[in-house]
């Protein structure tokens, strides 16, 4: 919307977040823009924070579209920059590709002058942005001319260069953060075709740095985005023969590849510890998982701290996919055998609900889906740094806003049976449960409790265990909770310098051995 106007504008997202915008995408790519559009994705090697490694280089081919891949922060810069030109230029939007590596590393940069466009007026043009098909029509053979232009440009254009050292028998063919570990790991010994423009891949350039080599390979991480179009121009090269489509790559990866030792500094003296995420001391999602555990209750899971109660030993979430998943999987799950919605539970987080869980809710209510849904609100986004979301009151910049009633908003779209709950309260929490899963309807349960860590939530005084009392029966470890230890001699024991005094194990304790810190 900004681009019509027209204004400068780019969006951010990770990879599995371009799946949900891949619709405006592929259409935008028909329009064009008016004011430059960049799409920034990271996608993420070796999955550190998602459910897929999928690779947006593809996204690009099919809406056929640029894309700039960056290999240091400088060109992160410099690319951005860039990519506002190119999308005017081209009258299309630029893909930024990210990753996790660049994102996480640091390099030098050169600032400039911030370059601010004039303002313009907003000019109505029915033939660029309305989309039906007698429009639609004329704009598919502007986008193959256009994706023609920007092959040639990218023939030598400023983003590719081909690095030569003389009586270099080896060329490898490389972009992003493996051109990083390329140089690292062979120096000067080979040459380096370097390709900042990833999407239209040029064809002269390759051809001419081939016929250079003896041995020709390709590195690129994730799939064989560059060595397929290199196959394609009948050009020979190693690729994913040699080098894997899994995970990321390092210098010692790919020195190993070619039988080399790796050069590279960093070393471990002994092997790292390895530390699972879990669900903080006094998470409030805890007793709900705990309950939701012990009932053997299906969960149908969601996108953000909750996915956590998965971990052992709680063990208590069935599937987590997507953002909204949840809720429309329970859907299809009851509908594949209705006596699930008896023992079966949609969990959503609160923001997560608001972003993509409210039409499948419609949906399972409309379709007279007998399905039962948490909300677990936590009173903020938790799992990317406590970003505030509607349901908080504030905007991302903490200004005051208008805070969504979920249990209004549920009650709008023709859910009867809303209930709220503490899930500190692990017995109401228990008993509500059971209560909805028997209810012939669908149900809402908004299970409400500020994550612990929030500045405004005050943390109890710890908690201590009498190893008097303690008959060293484990019940206090079944939550998972990182501030309760054991020891076979001497049993439970909380580490105070973590619990919050939520008292959830005080309530599971049959001994009365957990107490208050006198």
């Amino acid at each position: 919307g900004a681009s019509l106007h027209p204004a400068r504008a780019a969006c951010a997202m990770k990879h599995v977040g371009l799946n949900v915008a891949a619709d405006p995408l592929f259409t935008m790519s028909y329009t064009g823009v008016t004011g430059g559009l960049v799409v920034c994705v990271a996608d993420d090697p070796a999955m550190h924070s998602s459910q897929n490694e999928q690779d947006s280089r593809h996204y690009a081919r099919a809406a056929k579209v640029p894309m700039l891949e960056p290999a240091d922060s400088a060109e992160a810069l410099e690319f951005a920059r860039s990519a506002f030109e190119l999308s005017e230029k081209f009258d299309t939007p630029v893909m930024l590709r990210m990753c996790t590596r660049i994102a996480h590393s640091q390099s030098l940069c050169e600032f400039g002058e911030r370059t601010a466009e004039g303002k313009k007026p907003y000019v109505k043009n029915p033939e660029k942005y309305i989309m039906m098909p007698a429009y639609a029509k004329k704009k598919h053979p502007a986008v193959e001319k256009r994706t023609e232009a920007i092959a040639a440009f990218a023939e030598d254009c400023p983003y590719n260069r081909a690095e030569i050292s003389d009586g270099a028998k080896i060329g490898i063919i490389t972009s992003g953060t493996c051109y990083q570990y390329v140089r690292e790991v062979f120096g000067d010994t080979v040459s380096v075709l370097k390709l900042g423009l990833v999407n239209p891949l040029p064809e002269k350039l390759i051809r001419d740095f081939a016929a250079k080599a003896e041995e020709l390979y390709v590195i690129e991480e994730l799939d064989g985005f560059i060595e397929d179009h290199c196959r394609k121009l009948g050009i020979d090269v190693c690729g994913k023969k040699r080098f894997t489509p899994i995970g990321e790559y390092s210098q010692k990866s790919i020195a190993a590849a070619f039988g080399m030792e790796s050069e590279s500094p960093v070393s471990a003296d002994s092997p790292i510890p390895v530390r699972p995420p879990m669900m903080c001391s006094g998470c409030p999602h805890r007793g709900l998982f705990y309950t939701l555990a012990k009932n053997k209750i299906t969960v149908l899971g969601d996108i953000g701290c909750y996915t956590l109660g998965a971990q052992a030993p709680l063990a208590a979430v069935d599937s987590t996919i997507d953002m909204g998943e949840s809720v429309s999987g329970l859907h299809g799950l009851i509908t594949a055998d209705p006596s699930l919605a008896k023992r079966a539970v949609a969990c959503i987080g609160d923001s997560t609900f608001v972003h993509s869980g409210i039409t499948g809710l419609i949906n399972a209510v409309y379709n007279r889906s007998n399905v039962t849904v948490l909300i677990l609100d936590n009173s903020i986004t938790g799992m990317t740094g406590h970003q505030q979301n509607p349901c908080t009151g504030l905007t991302l910049q903490n200004q005051p806003t208008h805070a969504l009633d979920l249990e209004a908003l549920c009650r709008a779209v023709g859910v009867r049976r809303v209930n709220k709950v503490d899930p500190y309260d692990i017995a109401a929490c228990e008993a509500l449960l059971k209560e909805e899963l028997e209810a012939e309807e669908p149900s809402v349960i908004i299970v409400k409790r500020p994550c612990a860590l929030l500045k405004s939530v005050k943390r109890l005084p710890a908690l201590c265990v009498d190893p008097q009392a303690c008959r060293k029966c484990r019940k206090c470890m079944s939550i998972g909770c990182p501030a309760i230890l054991f020891d076979k001699s001497s049993g439970a024991h909380i580490d105070n310098t973590l619990c919050v005094g939520c008292g959830l194990c005080q309530k599971l304790c049959a001994f009365d051995a957990i107490k208050g810190v006198e």
